[in-house]
């Protein structure tokens, strides 16, 4: 992951365009794939798996629609850092398609962290973010995009900068700027700014052109 990071800290400066994009879970229960792509999304993330027991019932047809409508997408995790060891939960991620592969239209999976903070210290947090963190690095040689808010971050891992120069950023803030983004992040990869979006899911948007999109799917 770090040329991507350093590929896209080259980019922060020059005011690149950026590529919408949106995100869903069961919860939309009708998404127009086509429509969407028809209006400029190129990418998907799409709800995979939640803890350890739960697997999101409109996962694979989702993820055939993003895919067959020739979307880049990739797969999210809804953490419960109180119930099970990160390695666990990424490992129960991996098993129920939060997998990557360089085919070039797979992101790397999605850690959402958000919530309370499970009767975690800051410092039991982050090294349960690590221990997820590198146990998909260890199967797949990517880290996955860290999904979080200002408050969480600050609140459950004291605003920890332990994974500015390996995870990518993808920050949840419904507001008509990013704002400055937590933990050192210089920028955010993904920004989710709003909670609805035309075609079904939340609004994301990402931080460069296409090109660069392209590379954090490849690595």
């Amino acid at each position: 992951m770090k040329p991507v990071i350093v590929t896209l800290f080259g980019l922060w400066n020059v005011a690149l365009a950026a590529v919408p994009g949106f995100d869903i879970s069961h919860y939309q229960s009708s998404v127009d794939f086509a429509a969407a792509y028809s209006s400029g999304a190129r990418f998907v993330i799409i709800k995979a798996t939640e803890g350890t027991t739960y697997i999101d019932p409109s996962f694979s047809s989702h993820y055939t629609g993003a895919t067959n409508a020739g979307f880049i997408r990739g797969g999210y995790h809804f953490a419960h850092p109180g119930s099970s060891s990160g390695a666990t939960q990424a490992n129960y991620f991996l098993a129920h398609g939060g997998g990557w592969s360089g085919d070039g239209i797979t992101l790397p999976g999605m850690l959402d962290l958000e919530g309370d903070c499970a009767g975690l210290s800051t410092s039991a947090m982050v090294s349960w973010i690590k221990d997820f963190s590198d146990t998909y690095h260890g199967k797949t040689g990517r880290y996955p995009l860290l999904y979080t808010n200002p408050s969480w971050w600050s609140s459950c891992t004291g605003g920890s900068s332990a994974f500015v120069n390996t995870n990518p950023l993808v920050l949840a803030r419904y507001s008509s700027s990013a704002g400055t983004p937590p933990g050192g992040w210089p920028y955010y990869t993904i920004w989710q700014f709003n909670d609805a979006y035309k075609y079904g899911g939340d609004s994301d948007t990402f931080n460069g052109e296409y090109a660069s999109l392209q590379k954090l799917a490849t690595g």
